[in-house]
């Protein structure tokens, strides 16, 4: 059997060494071997004899759980054995306990654990058990009064830590009548025995006025004092003081110093600091991997300014390309702590999938939750969900309820939304009273969309000359802050669209004009139509050419249908059928019915491409399902002949008399040469 190095030890310690000692001694001696129970033995003896640290070191035993179960009321009462005997040390320990309490822990193996679950299977009997088992009990309750009384005795003992708690009660008035003189004086009683908690104090005073004048230079002095004890809060104290200049010239290299030194002690508040000036270089070498590494630890230990700007970090990617999918991980963190704009944020990941995978759901929680919180932006998007029943169930009344406090915060857009709903009755009764009071209510915010919506709104009432003048005034100042659906409805005004007024296409074209060039799609098409048009007063074809082009490049299917026919025919373009059926096919994708006829018919027929009857015949069908009766005859063609399609002369009769019943001569003709009579509905 091997001897261990405290083994070792005990044999060549002297015999002598305690042979003469009290069993306190003794009790020291069996504490610094390890032997716990052997200790409390000991100590038993000696506090039996009177001698209060030994009462105190039992309490310290039942306080750390050594050689016993750790038991914070068995704590309490050898502590006040040792108080009541002058232990200035016990006094002081058992006044924190009493001045906070303390809660029995749950958990696997905890007293209290067992306590409750014993309660439940015995019932009564349990007290009993609980008695003879835990006859201190398992928790300690506050007693401010027991607290106040205890520090003040180890205070006056001159314990230097005593006094300070004892100056923190006295300040917030805890466990007495509220007294900043005796608070200053006990804190400087304190800070003279060099207790860095008392200089710390002694700075908050001065700092903040606590009984005295603010002095900022001896808040100052007394932080110094306890900085250099590496006080952690006086060093952050003090650091802030020389960032910010405040009593002292700016000095933000002391001020990194000072967080750097609170740093290494964890501290998360010094730790995001100097994580913020090394990310910024402000006051120390700027170092964007130490900097993430501070913001790190101060974030872990649930630091919220911290998880706000790490999230802020990786979203903007400082010294690197963004990583959203870690920003998303700290905006999350920061928003499960109640933070209101990471809340939203959250959402608009969610519904954009940016960071993490698109959860409608999830939008909808998080955008429900900052809006709980009174963030306006938030209200809207969540009201616009509630509304198409996006990750929520919808619920018209839900929706009102959100763009309300929406529109309380300020946003428009909820005000216009609300002014639709009562406008189209979508939901709601439909109140044109209600309506037009939240469009003029958003319009008279100066929103140049809440203007184009009254405007539009007031199109549609009983449409005097008035009326119509307050329409164009909306519209023009809409249109002259750069909105460009005001400047297309402009356009359309000029063109007596609305009636009130003759069709002047010279008076429409320059608003088209200024739409059009803001992308605004419509006006685009609508513009090339005007120049088109033989007829029209402004009449240019290679205008029309010009912004045909755009509209159908940008994905307008009127327009790629119209660009096709141009080509097709030679309008303003040399003709070229390969463009045609190229234009068609974009259109046709998009649903329009007669680009896929046409687009059929040209397949069909090999012009401008190789013939593909295949083909021809999925356009055919594609346009004959949107209820085309010609493109329904050219199926029913294809299905009797068998050309690009398998032969089925029932399902050929069947379109044909989708077609018929759309008086279509040919159809009937076909299934007047077969046989077969035309069904009226």
């Amino acid at each position: 059997m091997t001897l261990s190095a405290r083994s070792l030890f005990e044999w060549f310690r002297p015999a002598s060494a305690f042979s003469n000692a009290g069993p306190f001694e003794r009790g020291i001696d069996a504490y610094e071997r390890g032997r716990y129970l052997e200790a409390l033995k000991l100590w038993k003896l000696a506090s039996e004899a009177g001698v209060s640290e030994a009462s105190f070191r039992i309490g310290k035993l039942y306080a750390r759980g050594e050689g016993v179960i750790r038991s914070v009321p068995d704590t309490v009462i050898w502590y006040e054995r040792a108080a009541q005997l002058g232990n200035a040390d016990a006094q002081f320990q058992l006044g924190l306990i009493l001045l906070h309490g303390d809660e029995a822990p749950l958990g696997q193996y905890r007293p209290e654990t067992w306590r409750q679950s014993s309660a439940v299977r015995l019932g009564e009997k349990a007290s009993n058990i609980h008695h003879l088992v835990f006859p201190h009990g398992t928790s300690v309750e506050p007693d401010i009064n027991a607290a106040f009384r205890w520090i003040s005795a180890a205070a006056e003992r001159g314990k230097a830590e005593a006094q300070t708690v004892l100056g923190n009660l006295y300040s917030g008035g805890h466990g007495c009548e509220k007294d900043l003189q005796a608070a200053r004086e006990l804190y400087r009683t304190a800070a003279d025995q060099k207790c860095a908690p008392a200089e710390f104090a002694l700075g908050d005073v001065y700092y903040q006025g606590k009984g005295v004048p603010v002095d900022f230079e001896q808040a100052a002095i007394w932080y110094h004092k306890a900085a250099e004890q590496d006080h952690v809060r006086a060093q952050v104290a003090l650091a802030f003081m020389n960032l910010k200049g405040t009593g002292m010239p700016e000095a933000p290299a002391e001020a990194a110093r000072l967080f750097q030194g609170a740093a290494r002690h964890d501290d998360p508040i010094a730790l995001y600091n100097i994580g913020l000036l090394r990310l910024n270089g402000h006051g120390v070498a700027k170092d964007i991997d130490q900097a993430e590494t501070a913001l790190r630890k101060a974030a872990r230990k649930d630091y919220l300014p911290a998880i706000q700007a790490l999230a802020a970090f990786y979203s903007h990617g400082a010294g690197s390309e963004p990583d959203l999918r870690e920003a998303a991980v700290w905006y999350e963190k920061a928003a499960e702590r109640g933070d209101i704009q990471a809340q939203f944020f959250m959402g608009r990941f969610y519904a954009t999938g940016t960071g993490v995978g698109p959860n409608i759901r999830q939008a909808a929680k998080w955008f429900e939750r900052a809006a709980e919180s009174g963030h306006a932006t938030a209200a809207f998007n969540i009201a616009v969900l509630y509304l198409n029943g996006s990750g929520v169930e919808r619920n018209v009344e839900t929706a009102i309820k959100w763009f309300e406090r929406a529109s309380e915060g300020g946003i428009s857009a909820a005000q216009v939304q609300l002014g639709r709903l009562y406008s189209a009755g979508n939901g709601v009764p439909r109140d044109h009273k209600l309506a037009g009071e939240w469009l003029s209510k958003a319009a008279v915010g100066g929103d140049p969309n809440a203007k184009t919506a009254y405007a539009l709104f007031l199109l549609h009432q009983d449409g005097s000359t008035e009326q119509l003048e307050q329409v164009r005034s909306l519209l023009t100042e809409a249109a002259e802050a750069g909105h460009a659906p005001a400047a297309f409805q402009l356009g359309a005004l000029r063109m007596g669209r609305f009636g009130g007024e003759a069709a002047d296409a010279q008076a429409a074209v320059p608003w088209f004009t200024s739409a059009a060039t803001a992308g605004h799609v419509e006006a685009q098409y609508t513009l090339a139509l005007l120049y088109l048009d033989p007829n029209s007063t402004v009449s240019d074809a290679k205008a029309a050419v010009s912004w045909m082009t755009t509209a159908a490049r940008a994905g307008h299917a009127g327009a790629q249908f119209q660009l096709a026919v141009m080509y097709c025919v030679g309008t303003g373009v040399a003709g070229d059928l390969a463009q045609g059926v190229s234009w068609y096919e974009a259109a046709a994708q998009q649903g329009h019915t007669v680009a896929q006829y046409n687009l059929a018919v040209m397949l069909g027929k090999g012009q401008g491409c190789e013939a593909d009857p295949k083909k021809a015949a999925e356009w055919f069908q594609k346009a004959a399902e949107q209820g085309m009766a010609e493109a329904q005859l050219a199926l029913g063609d294809a299905l009797m002949s068998g050309l690009g399609i398998a032969q089925d002369r029932d399902t050929a009769v069947h379109w044909y008399q989708q077609a018929a019943r759309q008086n279509n001569e040919g159809a009937t003709r076909r299934l007047s040469a077969i046989g077969v009579t035309p069904v009226d509905s």
